[in-house]
């Protein structure tokens, strides 16, 4: 929902086109030009546009999305105060962030993690514009300390879907081909401890298409999985289960096979009927929508009311479920999720066997 900030600047005269016109010229330079002794030409042109594009693939799609709307946000925001962005100003920055946690019009106060985050997205459009934004600066870094001293909250933990959980939302499914695919991106999904960009973006085979995030090979033993995750390239092993009927391989090999997929994306499209596969890819929306749906239909957590179901859970509790519920050595566990520590193992472990170790009485108390 649109604050009353964005709200504003959306009835300003102008202002709009502004904005638009400051993020075309940014597409424009990105950063990234030829020298200025060096005499362009047709070759050198199109490798300035190849080098754009992969600058701009240096970052998801959806943090680019969310910084643009940050760079946007306060370049309206000086706007109607009538300073400039450019060049960086840490006295401005300090002034916008406290405006942020201690709004002066009706707009929602944001949270500390959103102020952070919207600092982040300056500092990345300031680097691309050839500045730099120091957020130690004590004008930056002292309002900061001051804001997260006074308003931050522990985060807001999506709920875990845990094994009956899971169970219970795939019986709920239909038995056709659509329900089959659903099938599949949970179960899938949920053994693999993936985020939904990384189910969606999964190809049948290595360089099948370009805008493949993994791709998968199906053995005996299971299921291994190749990933361009957010930390680099990784391998996951899905095992086969006790069960067909919530073996994710299992269920996987039936899709492709009933879906007649060998080539390109596993998971797409179907028909309206729900009978056929088509070739686009499914978007990572599917996967947060089909959760909650499926959450509903199986009657999870149905001592509250609906609005408060849908709320506890996302596309993380599939990663946060498995996290929770393999009952095994915690290492094993970080190195499959693909975390560098094992102290964001547990942010994901929302049931966990706490005290196992006993500090109090090891130190003879």
């Amino acid at each position: 929902m649109a604050s009353e900030d964005e709200k504003q600047t959306s009835s300003n005269s102008g202002a709009s086109s502004i904005a638009q016109n400051d993020e075309r010229d940014q597409e424009k330079s990105d950063g990234i030009t030829l020298p200025s002794h060096v005499a362009g030409s047709g070759s050198l042109d199109r490798l300035v546009d190849t080098a754009r594009d992969y600058a701009r693939q240096a970052t998801s799609e959806n943090t680019n999305k969310a910084y643009a709307k940050d760079w946007a946000h306060f370049s309206s925001w000086c706007r109607r105060r009538g300073a400039n962005a450019l060049p960086p100003s840490p006295e401005l920055i300090g002034l916008y962030i406290a405006n942020c946690a201690a709004p002066d019009t009706e707009a929602p106060a944001l949270s500390v993690s959103t102020i952070e985050r919207r600092l982040s997205g300056l500092a990345w459009h300031y680097q691309r514009r050839g500045f730099i934004l120091d957020r130690k600066n004590r004008h930056i870094a002292t309002v900061l300390a001051g804001i997260k001293r006074k308003h931050a909250r522990p985060p807001v933990q999506k709920e875990a879907i845990l094994r009956d959980d899971i169970l219970a939302m795939v019986a709920a499914l239909p038995y056709d081909l659509r329900g089959l695919r659903d099938r599949a991106i949970l179960l899938i999904g949920y053994a693999g401890g993936l985020r939904r960009s990384e189910i969606v973006s999964l190809d049948v085979s290595k360089d099948d298409t370009p805008d493949s995030g993994g791709w998968i090979k199906i053995m005996d033993e299971g299921a291994l999985l190749t990933l361009n995750a957010k930390t680099g390239w990784r391998e996951v092993e899905i095992g086969r289960g006790s069960s067909d009927q919530t073996c994710p391989v299992h269920t996987l090999e039936q899709w492709l096979h009933f879906a007649k997929i060998d080539f390109g994306p596993v998971f797409v499209r179907t028909s309206r009927d729900g009978t056929k596969a088509l070739e686009a890819r499914l978007s990572d929306k599917h996967v947060a929508r089909l959760i909650k749906h499926t959450v509903l239909d199986a009657g999870i957590r149905s001592e509250l009311p609906e609005k408060d179901r849908l709320a506890l859970f996302s596309g993380h509790s599939l990663r946060a479920g498995l996290a929770s519920s393999a009952e095994v050595d915690e290492r094993y566990v970080q190195k499959h999720l693909g975390h560098a520590s094992a102290e964001m193992t547990r942010k994901y472990q929302r049931r966990r066997d706490r005290f196992r170790v006993n500090l109090t009485k090891a130190a003879g108390l």
